[in-house]
């Protein structure tokens, strides 16, 4: 159904990723950026704020049909529960309590994993600063499809199917390709997450938990929150690797949609980020950009031109000689 993908393979470059070059320009000419990093004072506050919203309505739930609660998990549910995601995406970066506090940040992302349904929040941390260091590298970057996704995915209803399927391609993905070691932190995770699925069951229902996960996995699929996972790196033009997106749902999800930005600078807090691109506004206002995240889902689905093997992709260099890129001083606990 639908036409088919016209890529048979990634876009190979042999480039390093631009970012690193375009930061030591803009840290050159602007010298005032170094203000902006630190981290977003209001962070922990919003978790907090989630958790106590979906908890209560997983609660008032508990009794419900389940056509009221697959519909309050999709358009509710789903909606708080990305936005946790995207708190994580910050957390990770340690820019709820700076980098001085790495324990700290680990706690307010298990706090907020509770409302999820699954363990995630530190094992996101550990595959997601490779995604940073290793950017586009074949077998390093976990954000990259596999060939099976680019070859099985390859007309607009497998697309469709692919999006939805996105919650479980991002989870068992770094899996397959990288898989490391279990740490201690993310033990820690599954039993704190466990205990929590299980008093929610206790004190609710099973429903209030059925309600809780089934919103992480509608929000992560074919939902507008979902869009920025396209969004941010498939190429929708020819030889651009990351794509920001300056539109309205910045304003629920940390900014998240500033990913240039971002990536060129990954510590500075998401609530700084608009500044950034306003005082280096010739870097950033010339590339192309997305306005809308429904339009890139819409987009990926039925432009033959577009699916999962429009990601640029570089033969590892360094990287086979570091190993880890855990960058994390707490990593030991």
């Amino acid at each position: 159904m639908g036409g088919h993908v016209s890529r048979t393979d990634f876009e190979w470059v042999y480039t390093d990723e631009p970012h690193a070059t375009r930061r030591k320009e803009i840290m050159a000419k602007y010298p005032q950026v170094k203000k902006l990093m630190g981290h977003d004072p209001n962070l922990k506050y919003w978790v907090f704020i989630m958790v106590a919203v979906q908890l209560t309505i997983a609660y008032l739930l508990k009794d419900s049909s389940w056509p009221l609660i697959l519909l309050t998990a999709y358009f509710i549910g789903g909606t708080i529960n990305h936005i946790m995601l995207v708190a994580w995406h910050e957390i990770c970066h340690n820019l709820a309590f700076g980098h001085a506090r790495p324990r700290a940040n680990k706690a307010l992302g298990i706090f907020g994993n509770v409302i999820i349904g699954f363990p995630a929040s530190i094992s996101f941390k550990k595959y997601h600063l490779e995604h940073h260091k290793f950017q586009a590298q074949d077998g390093f970057d976990p954000d990259l499809p596999t060939v099976f996704e680019g070859q099985f995915f390859c007309n607009s209803l497998g697309k469709a199917l692919w999006v939805f399927l996105l919650p479980a391609f991002y989870s068992l993905r770094p899996l397959v390709v990288r898989p490391k070691p279990i740490t201690d932190y993310e033990v820690i995770n599954l039993v704190l997450v466990g205990i929590a699925d299980v008093l929610i069951v206790y004190f609710m229902s099973y429903k209030s938990l059925f309600y809780l996960a089934i919103g992480t996995l509608l929000g992560l699929g074919l939902h507008p929150m979902a869009a920025h996972f396209i969004a941010e790196h498939y190429m929708f033009i020819k030889g651009q690797e990351t794509y920001s997106y300056y539109g309205p749902m910045n304003a629920i999800t940390f900014n998240l949609g500033y990913h240039m930005e971002h990536h060129d600078f990954p510590n500075i807090p998401g609530c700084n980020l608009p500044k950034l691109k306003e005082i280096a506004k010739e870097y950033y206002e010339p590339l192309p950009s997305h306005s809308s995240w429904p339009k890139v889902i819409w987009d990926f689905i039925t432009d033959p031109a577009i699916g999962p093997y429009c990601r640029m992709k570089r033969r590892s260099n360094r990287a086979r000689d570091n190993g880890s890129c855990d960058d994390d001083p707490d990593k030991d606990m």
